[in-house]
């Protein structure tokens, strides 16, 4: 009996100037991709740049939100609204 695996990578986690992780190099060995979107860094440029990437090599687009964090420096005590 044949088993799939799944390799999955968050990618497309640049942000303007700011380049984060080996996107080009890691893409042809995975075949699942998470864009970072929202509030997680990846600026529509760099989600489009990626979303690309993933169609040219046929990985599966899948989408990486995050809290409004770009620096990361609130997510350990950031609560919901609804909690306060």
């Amino acid at each position: 009996m044949a088993k799939d695996i799944d390799l999955n990578c968050d990618m497309g986690e640049s942000y303007g100037r700011w380049t984060l992780g080996a996107d080009e190099e890691i893409m042809p060995w995975i075949t699942s991709a998470n864009v970072a979107c929202g509030f997680h860094g990846g600026d529509p440029h760099v989600m489009r740049r990626t979303v690309a990437l993933a169609l040219k090599h046929t990985v599966a687009i899948g989408s990486h939100p995050s809290l409004p964090d770009l620096m990361d420096s609130v997510a350990a005590s950031w609560t919901s609204p609804r909690r306060r």
